[in-house]
């Protein structure tokens, strides 16, 4: 039995654990490739609140010192905080490591944890902190071509420390994605998203060494045009409150998700709309909060138009928008916010 079984707990919400199928060996010209699923990235240049959900001052000493380093090159900033309503709330339990994806965090209850630590060290803080930005594990990518010994792998993986069942094997190793829910880049055997496995858990001889720390591809992934770009620029473009003439705008590059700010100047009855052909979808976060979702809305308007009607108080709210065909759509449009 191999010695190497610390394999991170990957947490998915049911939605998508349903939309999981099971890996398909298909041939051996590729591995796996990085990958982010689509739909779970935090709006660009966020400050994510992090609190503590028990733990010792030296463990979450060790979390603060190593998690900023994904902001150096993602346009995200981090904030460790008291607050009980952070945005990633980190448990130290004897209950493996893990972590939900993204913004996945936001639909998990504030009384309980977003990621945990079942162990302590630099890889696993980068691991599970790339997931909570919205990297999932690379060997799940559906282009991949690992040949697993599956018996192996439930063998291993059903004793401690993870003593998982079958299903959750299957989950968290020898599932993949299919392919409208990812991106993806070339495959990276330095990623701090690719756990070690060894020669045996798969029918080829292909395996991976440890990982502890973010290779030169994490952190060109993390700062490209399909997560985190533009470290320290502001992005969000301000949308004048008027009825009477849009915003022109386009989604240029297909999965591209473009922010606009505008300012409620006082409480009332808000409408937010887009116009032309292009087949769109609208969140609206706030008041001034980037992280918090107040309604979202796909054809509500005019054609394949979205359009929001929502009773706002005084605040500056946020309005992001992307094509409904996250892999190949793009578009002009315009963008109007009125009273």
């Amino acid at each position: 039995m191999t010695t190497i079984k610390k394999i991170c707990y990957d947490r998915l919400l049911p939605s998508d654990l349903r939309r999981a199928i099971p890996f398909a060996s298909i041939g051996t010209g590729g591995r796996t490739r990085a990958i982010t699923p689509i739909g779970k990235l935090w709006i660009n240049g966020s400050t994510l609140r992090v609190g503590f959900m028990g733990g010792s001052s030296d463990q979450q000493s060790i979390v603060k010192n190593y998690a900023p380093e994904w902001t150096k090159h993602a346009n995200l900033n981090f904030e460790f905080t008291a607050s009980p309503n952070a945005d990633i709330r980190v448990a130290f339990a004897d209950d493996g490591a893990w972590s939900y994806l993204g913004t996945d965090a936001k639909s998990i209850p504030a009384n309980s944890p977003t990621m945990n630590f079942g162990w302590l060290d630099e890889a696993v803080v980068l691991h599970e902190f790339g997931h909570a930005i919205g990297l999932a594990h690379e060997h799940q990518n559906p282009d991949g071509g690992i040949q697993w010994n599956e018996a192996a792998v439930i063998r291993d993986l059903s004793g401690p420390p993870n003593n998982w069942d079958e299903a959750t094997v299957r989950h968290n190793v020898l599932n993949k994605y299919s392919h409208d829910q990812i991106h993806g880049t070339e495959f990276d055997s330095e990623s701090i998203m690719l756990y070690s496995f060894p020669a045996e858990w798969t029918l080829d001889g292909f395996h991976s060494e440890p990982n502890t720390e973010l290779s030169e591809q994490d952190r060109a992934f993390a700062a490209g045009a399909q997560m985190y770009p533009g470290r320290g620029q502001p992005d969000a473009v301000e949308l004048a409150v008027s009825e009477i003439k849009a915003t022109q705008a386009s989604i240029g590059q297909p999965g591209e998700e473009d922010l606009f700010i505008f300012t409620a100047r006082s409480a009332g009855r808000y409408t937010i709309e887009t116009e032309g052909q292009t087949d769109l979808v609208m969140k609206l976060f706030g008041p001034a909060d980037q992280n918090e979702l107040i309604a979202e809305d796909d054809d509500s308007g005019l054609g394949y138009n979205p359009r929001l009607t929502v009773d706002l108080s005084q605040g500056q709210y946020f309005v992001q928008i992307r094509h409904y065909n996250r892999r190949r759509g793009t578009g002009p449009y315009g963008i109007k916010v009125y009273k």
